[in-house]
């Protein structure tokens, strides 16, 4: 009697083992299996901070922007992010201005039905270029840069849209030598329209 009872004991004991060890597998897999990915294409303006003309002479502020992003995760996702301003200082006949920002995000963006609003904070590089027409003479410079924002994006399955609104902040003072935008420490706004495909 007392073998059977221990017997039972013990197998009892590997069951529940077992079936504890079948949970935290399958709760490991869980994520992978369903983890979506998706590729954003955008475009959009820049405003507000050192976005736009910094002279008011014979100058425009078109400042509009294009970019790409890939993103994995569900609720927490890792976002990779390419973005690029042509002019971003203003189109003037004196000198010409790109910006480019490469930027890694943690992005929290719960589903909600077809609609799922995010935030989101990252931290990058950003190289600004400028070339000054009459010379020809072109410095560019690299600092590091975050941004913090968010949005919202209504979707199906696999294609749906998505409107983002974010802060972008460099970590040092931009230095151009022998241009006149130099000193800056860039910081703008950036306001975008996209479609995203998931997949």
């Amino acid at each position: 009697m007392q073998k059977r009872t221990v017997l039972c004991t013990m197998r009892g004991r590997i069951w529940t083992r077992g079936l504890q060890l079948t949970l935290v597998l399958l709760a490991m897999q869980a994520p992978a299996a369903h983890a979506q990915g998706y590729i954003n294409a955008f475009l959009g303006n820049n405003f507000g901070g050192d976005a736009g003309c910094q002279s008011a002479t014979s100058c425009e502020s078109p400042a509009s922007n294009l970019g790409l992003a890939f993103g994995r995760g569900n609720v927490v996702v890792f976002e990779e992010e390419f973005f690029y301003a042509r002019d971003f200082f203003g189109k003037s006949a004196t000198q010409s201005t790109n910006l480019i920002t490469l930027t890694s995000n943690i992005v929290i963006a719960p589903k909600i039905g077809y609609v799922r609003p995010y935030g989101l904070i990252g931290l990058g590089f950003m190289k600004t270029r400028a070339t000054l027409t009459a010379s020809q003479l072109t410095n560019s410079d690299t600092n590091l840069d975050w941004n913090l924002g968010g949005g919202v994006e209504i979707s199906g399955k696999h294609v749906g849209v998505r409107g983002d609104l974010r802060q972008v902040h460099a970590l040092q003072n931009l230095t151009l030598p022998g241009l006149p935008i130099t000193g800056l420490k860039l910081d703008f706004n950036r306001a975008t329209a996209g479609i995203i495909l998931r997949f």
